[in-house]
């Protein structure tokens, strides 16, 4: 019988001894150091852009200020053997300018506002229009694309960041200061636990997600087409040829959207359907069977056969886009030294519905003063 990771690790603190078959140290597997942080580079006004480091429960991840980026996530697989799971760059300039939302914190509006436009208490806003006639995930300099304030932290057996940032009253067209804290935990399981809580001083909409491309083989490894999903959703919503929502909650019964049941990603994903040929593969938004809840309830798991490594997601939110890696097309260099082309990694973003602000029977993305917005995602790693 394989002991999972989860009792390896528990069994390592327990006993105080190092955490050999994963790699690690009783010291990562109870409660890591606090994290730490090293110069990555510089932006072109000539920011200094860090990178810090934290590792526990078998878990190592490192993330930037720059956009609150995931630049790597190392886990073991079934052997103890450690890769870096999260697709991304070894370098600030490409994560400037070529960068597909490689492992960053989105907002003010994850995922797509139709034209731009919105009407929030009779006065309608224009917002920056970046993906066709669209906005995607809060404009051409969304929250992806500023320095976040970072501070780090322990707390008992936990170790983590908590990452600020100011949107000012029109940034990207949105009204409202709005203020930011995203809390990015590892716990002494190895899991990471996102946090997010925001406040407005006017009405306004808000949409916070994670954006990191996920390949359990291995961010170099090829695609994500035999890993195993499982997502408990039996509806989803259809969108129009610019991927906006049509408004309705389809059943995922006999389409290709259907991963009630685990089944790899490549087995529908070229079916000649009119919902994957606008998306060209996978980019929707799956209706998760739980609604909003008041604590994390997990909603998806990914599997993959060749390491044994597997993702739980668990989320207050009631909707998650998953994202097949459609786009990346052959003229991006990873971490890995390889170029990452369609299908090299997918997206799970837990959310409210993309277009929310336009669709009354959608749950609504609307927060107001002296309202905290709050949700939590938790990442769960085994093998």
């Amino acid at each position: 019988m394989e002991l999972n990771r989860r009792t390896v690790i528990a069994g390592a603190a327990a006993a105080g001894i190092a955490a050999t078959a994963l790699g690690g140290t009783a010291e990562a597997a109870s409660g890591g150091r606090k994290p730490s942080k090293k110069l990555f580079g510089e932006l072109a006004d000539g920011t200094k852009v860090h990178l810090w480091s934290l590792a526990n429960g078998g878990t190592k991840l490192k993330v930037l200020d720059y956009g609150g980026i995931v630049q790597s996530l190392e886990i073991p697989d079934r052997r103890g053997r450690y890769a870096n799971v999260s697709l991304g760059f070894d370098n600030i300039e490409d994560y400037v300018a070529k960068s597909p939302y490689f492992g960053a914190l989105i907002g003010r509006y994850g995922n797509r506002i139709g034209k731009g436009q919105f009407t929030l208490d009779g006065k309608a806003y224009q917002v920056d229009v970046n993906d066709g006639a669209n906005s995607l995930h809060g404009g051409a300099k969304g929250f992806d694309k500023h320095v976040w304030n970072v501070e780090p932290f322990t707390k008992g057996s936990d170790v983590g960041l908590y990452l600020r940032y100011t949107s000012v009253d029109g940034e990207m067209g949105y009204p409202g200061t709005l203020k930011v804290k995203v809390t990015y935990t590892l716990t002494r399981h190895g899991d990471w636990r996102v946090d997010y809580e925001a406040t407005t001083d006017k009405a306004t909409v808000v949409n916070l997600t994670s954006h990191v491309y996920w390949n359990l083989a291995g961010e170099s490894s090829g695609t994500i087409y035999d890993h195993e999903l499982e997502i408990d959703a039996a509806r989803y919503t259809p969108v129009d040829s610019g991927l906006i929502p049509t408004g309705e909650l389809a059943k995922v019964a006999g389409t290709p959207f259907d991963f009630r049941r685990a089944k790899t990603v490549g087995e529908d994903i070229r079916v000649a359907h009119q919902q994957l040929l606008y998306g060209q593969g996978l980019d929707h938004n799956w209706v998760l069977d739980k609604g909003i809840t008041s604590r994390p309830a997990p909603v998806a798991t990914l599997r993959d056969p060749s390491s044994g490594r597997s993702l739980t997601i668990s989320t207050t939110e009631p909707g998650l886009q998953f994202y097949s890696g459609n786009f990346l097309d052959g003229t991006l260099v990873g971490t890995g030294g390889t170029v990452y082309r369609q299908g090299d990694g997918l997206c799970l973003e837990t959310q409210h519905y993309p277009d929310s602000p336009n669709k009354p029977g959608f749950p609504s993305t609307v927060l107001r003063p002296g309202q905290t917005y709050r949700t939590t995602t938790i990442h769960s790693f085994d093998s």
